[in-house]
C-alpha cells in the first residue's frame, strides 16, 4: 500500500522518501491516538477510573508526539541554506528529544495522580464487560501502530520512528495493565486502580528517560557505528595505490548527512598527479555511492628506502609492545626519517584511546628512550593523537 502512497518508497535512503515516510507515520499516529484518547476518556469518566483517564491522556500526548514527528520531518527535509550549510536533518533528532520529554512529563503527572488516589479515600468501581472489551480492543490498535513504526523506522533507519514504535509498545503494556486492573478491582479492592496507575506511570517515565538519553546522545555526538566505520576503512583500503589510512573522523548532521575526513598513505615515489587523481576519485565515489562527503588528506610515505622501512618495523614492534603492556590500543602512522650530520630525526605519529593511563609527556619520554636504544643518534619527533575511533589501530 505504501508503494502506492509514497513515490519511490523502496529507496529508503532517499531524503525525500524519508520525509514522506516520516510524515505518513506521524499522520497515522495523530488519527489513531486521537481516536484512542476519546474512547478511553469516555470510558474513564463513565466509570470514574483514574488509570483509564491517565491512559487516555497518554494517548493524547502520543498524538502531540505524532504532530512533532510530522513537523520534525517536514523541517528536516528542507535544503541547506546560508545559516544551516549542513542542512536541517538534525531536526529529526530534536523531534525525538521533544517527544521523549513529553512522555517523561506525562508519566510524572500520572504518577502524582495515582499516588493522590491511594492517599485519599478511594471508592471501588464496577466495570462492565463492555468497558473491558473496549479497552482491550484499543490494545490491538496500538500493536498495529507499533508494528508499522518498527517497519518504517527500519526501512529508513530512523531513530525518531523507532522511538515512536517503542512508545507504542509502552502504550500496549500500559493499556494491558489497565485492563488487568479493571478485571481485578472487584476482587482486590479499591486501591487496585491507583496501584495499577503507579505501575503504568513508572513504566512510562522509564521509557521516556531512556528516549531522552538516546536522543541527547545523538545530538551531543555519539561514536559512529562500528560496522559503518569498518566498511569505510575497508572500502578506502581496497583502492590500488592506498597503503594505509589513519585519523578517520566522522561527523553526522542527521540521517544521510555524513561528513568524514581521513588521512590516506600513498607511495612517496608515485606520480603526484596520479595520486591526487586517485584521492579525487575516492571522494567522488563515496559521495555518489555511499552518500558520504569525504575529504582526504594525502600522506606520502617512503617504501623504497631500506633503512626507513627496517626502522619503521622496529618502531611498530615497540608500539605494539607498549599497547600490550598497558592493555590499550596504540598504532603508528606517518613514519619518516630526516638524516643529518650529527643525528637523524625519526618522525611519526601514534594514536591512542582516551583510556591510555600514560600522559602524552610520559609516552613521549618512554618512546624516545626506546628509539635511542636502537641507535643513540636517533632523535624522536613525536605527535600523539587521542583518536576519535579506537578500532582502527593496527589497520595501517
Amino acid at each position: 500500500m505504501l508503494e502506492k502512497l509514497i513515490k519511490d518508497y523502496k529507496n529508503g535512503a532517499n531524503p525525500r522518501v524519508r520525509v514522506r515516510v516520516g510524515r505518513f507515520s506521524g499522520f497515522v499516529g495523530i488519527v489513531a491516538n486521537v481516536i484512542l484518547f476519546a474512547v478511553k476518556l469516555v470510558v474513564g469518566i463513565l466509570f470514574g477510573s483514574i488509570s483509564v483517564i491517565a491512559d487516555s491522556l497518554n494517548n493524547l500526548s502520543d498524538s502531540g508526539s505524532s504532530v512533532l514527528t510530522v513537523v520534525g520531518y517536514t523541517i528536516s527535509g528542507k535544503p541547506a541554506d546560508k545559516d544551516h550549510p549542513y542542512g536541517h536533518a538534525r531536526m529529526e533528532y530534536l523531534a525525538s528529544l521533544f517527544i521523549a520529554i513529553i512522555i517523561t512529563f506525562l508519566g510524572f503527572e500520572m504518577l502524582t495522580s495515582s499516588v493522590s488516589k491511594l492517599t485519599g479515600d478511594p471508592q471501588a468501581q464496577e466495570y462492565s464487560i463492555a468497558a473491558i472489551v473496549v479497552m482491550a480492543s484499543t490494545v490491538l490498535v496500538k500493536i498495529l501502530v507499533a508494528i508499522m513504526n518498527f517497519k518504517l523506522g527500519k526501512h529508513i533507519d530512523s531513530k525518531a520512528l523507532k522511538a515512536a514504535a517503542i512508545d507504542s509498545v509502552s502504550d500496549v503494556v500500559a493499556t494491558t495493565a489497565v485492563v488487568v486492573g479493571m478485571v481485578l478491582t472487584p476482587y482486590t479492592g479499591a486501591y487496585t486502580d491507583g496501584i495499577i496507575g503507579i505501575v503504568i506511570a513508572v513504566y512510562i517515565m522509564v521509557m521516556g528517560i531512556r528516549l531522552v538519553v538516546e536522543s541527547s546522545n545523538t545530538l551531543i555526538g555519539e561514536a559512529p557505528d562500528k560496522e559503518f566505520t569498518h566498511n569505510i576503512i575497508e572500502k578506502i583500503k581496497s583502492y590500488d595505490g592506498v597503503l594505509g589510512i589513519h585519523d578517520l573522523v566522522i561527523h553526522s548532521y542527521g540521517a544521510n548527512r555524513c561528513f568524514a575526513t581521513v588521512h590516506v598513505e600513498i607511495d612517496a615515489d608515485s606520480n603526484i598527479m596520479h595520486s591526487h587523481d586517485l584521492m579525487d576519485n575516492i571522494e567522488a565515489d563515496f559521495l555518489k555511492n555511499e552518500g558520504i562527503n569525504l575529504v582526504i588528506h594525502m600522506d606520502p610515505v617512503s617504501i623504497s628506502d631500506t633503512e626507513t622501512m627496517e626502522l619503521k618495523h622496529k618502531c611498530m614492534d615497540i608500539v605494539s609492545e607498549l599497547s600490550q603492556e598497558y592493555s590499550s590500543p596504540v598504532s603508528l602512522h606517518d613514519f619518516r626519517i630526516v638524516k643529518g650530520v650529527t643525528h637523524t630525526n625519526v618522525l611519526f605519529d601514534i594514536s591512542v584511546t582516551n583510556d591510555m593511563v600514560l600522559s602524552n609527556g610520559e609516552l613521549g619520554k618512554l618512546l624516545s628512550q626506546k628509539i635511542k636504544e636502537i641507535n643513540p643518534l636517533y632523535h624522536l619527533v613525536l605527535t600523539i593523537d587521542r583518536d576519535y575511533y579506537s578500532e582502527r589501530y593496527g589497520e595501517e
